[in-house]
C-alpha cells in the first residue's frame, strides 16, 4: 500500500472513531428497594445486584459519580459509551441494611435521592438522619420532594411549597442545599419540570427509559429502573434518540390520545411507536417527522410513550393523569 492510500485510511479510520465517541451514550440506572421481597416491583436481590455489579466490572464498563456526567454535560465535553451512574430512590432502610455493603464493596459511587418528610417524621422503613450522613461517606445525596407527592396533581403553589419546604429540612439536617432533583414517581410535565429548575438545581433526572449523550437536556436525564426482572445488559445497549415531542405533552383531558407528533434528528423511513395498553407500532417517518393519529382512549392513569428507531434508539415520556 503506497503512503498516499495509507495515509487516506488512517484519516478515514480517525473521522469514523471521533464520531463514534462524539456519539457515545452513558446510562443511569435507579434503584429503589434492595432485599426487599414484599414490594416486588421496585425490588432487587442481593444475588441480582452482585450478578449486575460482576457484569459492569468484567465487561469494561466505569462507574462514575454522578457529578462527573453532569460536568461532562455542561463543558460539552465527551460522553464514554462505557460511563454507568448508579442512582438510588427514596431513601428506604433496605439500601442502608442490605444493599449498602454491595456498593462498598465493589468501590461503586452512588447517588442517594432523598424525600425529607419520612426521614423528618421518622418512619419506620425509611433511612434515619444519621443513616443518611453515615451513607453520605460513600455517595452523593440529593433530594427527592418533602413529601413524595404525584407533582403533576398538584397546583404551582403546592409544588412550590413542598420543594421549599424539603430544601430547608435538607440543608438544616446535612449542611448543605441539594444540587440534583428526581422526580417523585418519575412523574412530571412542563409545569413541573420549570418550576423544579427555578430552584436553581444542577440537574433534573426522570424515569424516562433511555440514555444519556451530548444532546440531553441536562434538565431531563433519563433513568432506567432495575428491578429483579430487568436484564441491564439490554438496557446497555439502548441509545439516546434526539427528539422533540409536538404532542402530546401532557395526559389529555379527555382520555383520548388523539394522535403522536414528534421530531427526530436521524434520517430515517420508519419508526416504531410504543403506548401503554395497546404495545408496539410501526408508523412512517416523513422528512424526520413522525405524525401518527390514533384516536385512542387512554385506559391507565399512567402511560409511558416511547419513539424507537433503528440501533435501539428511543426517546420516551410518561404521562399522568391529574385527577
Amino acid at each position: 500500500m503506497d503512503h498516499f492510500w495509507k495515509n487516506k485510511l488512517l484519516f478515514l479510520f480517525f473521522l469514523l472513531f471521533n464520531n463514534l465517541s462524539l456519539m457515545a451514550d452513558a446510562h443511569i440506572f435507579v434503584y429503589h428497594r434492595f432485599d426487599d421481597s414484599r414490594y416486588p416491583s421496585t425490588n432487587i436481590s442481593e444475588s441480582k445486584l452482585i450478578k449486575d455489579f460482576e457484569y459492569l466490572k468484567n465487561n469494561g464498563y466505569k462507574v462514575i459519580p454522578l457529578k462527573k456526567l453532569i460536568k461532562a454535560l455542561k463543558e460539552k465535553r465527551e460522553i464514554k459509551d462505557n460511563w454507568v451512574v448508579l442512582t438510588i430512590d427514596d431513601g428506604y432502610k433496605s439500601f442502608y441494611d442490605n444493599g449498602l455493603k454491595i456498593f462498598k464493596k465493589y468501590n461503586y459511587p452512588f447517588t442517594l435521592f432523598i424525600s425529607t418528610k419520612p426521614t423528618q417524621k421518622e418512619y419506620r422503613d425509611f433511612m434515619s438522619w444519621e443513616d443518611i450522613k453515615e451513607t453520605l461517606k460513600y455517595g452523593e445525596i440529593g433530594f427527592h420532594s418533602h413529601s413524595h407527592p404525584h407533582l403533576v396533581k398538584l397546583s404551582s403553589k403546592e409544588i412550590k411549597e413542598d420543594t421549599k419546604k424539603g430544601i430547608e429540612i435538607f440543608q438544616k439536617e446535612l449542611g448543605f442545599r441539594p444540587k440534583y432533583y428526581a422526580y417523585p414517581y418519575g412523574e412530571y410535565d412542563n409545569k413541573v419540570k420549570e418550576i423544579i429548575k427555578s430552584f436553581g438545581f444542577d440537574a433534573i433526572l426522570n424515569q424516562n427509559i433511555g440514555a444519556v449523550n451530548k444532546y440531553s437536556d441536562i434538565y431531563d436525564l433519563n433513568r432506567i429502573a432495575v428491578v429483579n426482572g430487568v436484564n441491564i445488559t439490554s438496557k446497555l445497549r439502548l441509545k439516546y434518540l434526539n427528539a422533540i415531542w409536538i404532542e402530546p405533552k401532557n395526559y389529555p383531558k379527555d382520555s383520548m390520545l388523539k394522535k403522536i407528533k414528534v421530531k427526530i434528528f436521524e434520517d430515517v423511513k420508519k419508526a416504531q411507536i410504543y403506548i401503554t395498553g395497546f404495545g408496539w407500532r410501526w408508523v412512517d417517518v416523513k422528512s424526520g417527522i413522525i405524525e401518527e393519529n390514533l384516536n385512542i382512549r387512554l385506559n391507565k392513569s399512567r402511560v409511558r410513550v416511547i419513539v424507537k428507531i433503528k440501533n435501539s434508539k428511543i426517546n420516551s415520556k410518561i404521562l399522568v393523569k391529574k385527577e
